[in-house]
């Protein structure tokens, strides 16, 4: 048989052109094979289910179990692929049940009282005294939280968006999402709108240069590390003490979607979820909240009633 390292990029040779995935899942797919591939390095036989077990039990005594089950998730999808070629006579991943439960995380979102102070801080500086170039920076810099906050997409998204994936003439972004799959959003609301437009216009000759819808001072695609580097300084200029990441946006977004009765098989679409179960984290968060809401906000806690001897 051939080496694992050539079976390695055989496989993500496959992922890459065969499957068309992203290059940020290629190189989670790459670190994760790699790293099995070292811990089977003096085994005689790495597919062995004593030599599986022995790395799932390292994993799972390393690693958060969210991380656990991502790496799990790799391997398995780098053996179906070798029984599929027939590289391999038989998967031990067939006959073995993997089970464990994930902590429940509820994501953590933005209060709509914050990101109002954020965005507000945002306009603030575009009324400030400035140079040309700052002032250029700052209205993109609306632009990207405004459509980060209007779609709910992934931040991964936003930074790769082109200038033809915005329509502004029906108003709509066609973002690509995991595994290619696309969805079209409309942008609703008229601030986002003009914040888009303004953006466009003054960076028009950069984004015709580099095809990429969002630029940095250099003309280069804006990075994700870039996005939150500007969160960060925006948050710290209006006195957020809240850490407020790109995704937090995201997760905003669809929760407050849901507290106004949006529909969440629509949320799901929006977000771009291929499996309703995904969306229903955001169940929970509203479910959260209502407790809070019930709990300190109904109008029985405030009434002075006498229970008498019940």
């Amino acid at each position: 048989m051939r080496s694992l390292e050539n079976l390695k990029e055989n496989y993500l040779l496959h992922c890459k052109t065969q499957k068309e995935l992203n290059d940020k899942t290629l190189k989670a797919y790459r670190i994760d094979l790699s790293q099995f591939i070292a811990f089977s390095s003096d085994s005689n036989e790495p597919f062995s289910r004593e030599n599986i077990n022995a790395y799932l039990t390292m994993l799972h005594g390393t690693y958060q179990p969210k991380t656990t089950k991502r790496k799990i998730a790799s391997l398995k999808a780098f053996f179906h692929f070798l029984e599929y070629e027939g590289l391999m006579e038989v998967n031990p991943f067939n006959k073995m049940r993997l089970s464990f439960r994930e902590p429940k995380r509820l994501p953590k979102t933005i209060p709509p009282n914050i990101i109002q102070l954020f965005l507000n801080t945002l306009y603030r500086e575009s009324r400030q005294d400035a140079t040309p170039s700052k002032k250029k920076s700052i209205l993109r810099d609306i632009a990207v939280i405004e459509l980060l906050f209007a779609t709910g997409m992934r931040i991964s998204e936003l930074c790769c968006l082109k200038r033809q994936d915005i329509d502004m003439e029906n108003y709509s972004v066609l973002i690509w999402g995991k595994g290619s799959k696309e969805r079209i959003l409309q942008i609703g609301n008229p601030d986002v709108v003009l914040a888009l437009s303004l953006y466009l216009d003054a960076f028009q000759k950069q984004i015709a240069q580099s095809g990429w819808l969002f630029v940095n001072r250099l003309g280069n695609r804006l990075s994700e590390q870039s996005v939150r580097l500007m969160i960060n300084k925006y948050a710290k200029l209006a006195g957020i003490s809240l850490h407020i990441t790109p995704h937090m946006f995201r997760h905003s977004f669809a929760t407050l979607l849901l507290e106004a009765d949006v529909d969440i098989r629509y949320i799901q679409k929006m977000l771009g979820h291929s499996s309703i179960t995904t969306t229903e984290i955001y169940t929970s968060v509203s479910m959260h909240k209502q407790k809070a809401i019930l709990t300190e906000k109904h109008p029985r806690n405030g009434m002075e009633v006498n229970r008498g001897q019940l």
